[in-house]
């Protein structure tokens, strides 16, 4: 009896080991978050067009430090050729990016809504992408570990305006 109870200890410790096996996502969100935003430039392309800054709010990036910060924005900067800030929608009102006339921006600002870390190293994340009152989208992205990167496994349009 105590052999077999040893040996299920044994089997158990085992299987949930190997569960946790893999890359830890705390550990990347500054790749995790830049894959998951980049993603949503790519849906509706129309509230890109023209754009001539991209904001990120990075207000609830406690879990990422400065130079990953850095690198997210120069990421941006290098692949969409405009300016690229790390601002919430205050910020961008406060510096005059924000017209109150047409209630819009002459860029995007992107934002990570809501994240939760799932079971087996993948994140599900809310983020969206804000150009105006009726040019404004979010988006739900699972994000999973594979092949050496963070990449979207899946990822659907769950707002729009």
């Amino acid at each position: 009896m105590k052999f077999r109870f040893i040996s299920i200890l044994f089997v158990l410790a085992t299987f949930l080991t190997a569960c946790n096996m893999g890359e830890d996502p705390k550990d990347h969100l500054g790749e995790i978050y830049t894959v998951v935003l980049d993603s949503i430039m790519k849906e509706d392309k129309s509230l890109n067009s023209d754009m001539e800054f991209i904001a990120i709010d990075m207000s609830n990036f406690n879990e990422v430090n400065e130079d990953e910060k850095k690198v997210m924005l120069s990421y941006f900067r290098d692949k969409y050729n405009v300016d690229v800030m790390n601002a919430t929608m205050d910020k961008l009102k406060d510096q005059g990016y924000y017209n109150q006339d047409t209630m819009s921006l002459d860029g995007v600002l992107l934002k990570i809504e809501k994240i939760e870390f799932k079971f087996n190293n993948s994140v599900l994340i809310q983020a969206s992408k804000f150009r105006s009152g009726k040019g404004a989208i979010g988006v739900e992205s699972k994000v999973h570990y594979k092949d050496g990167k963070w990449k979207i496994k899946e990822s659907n349009e769950i707002w729009a305006s």
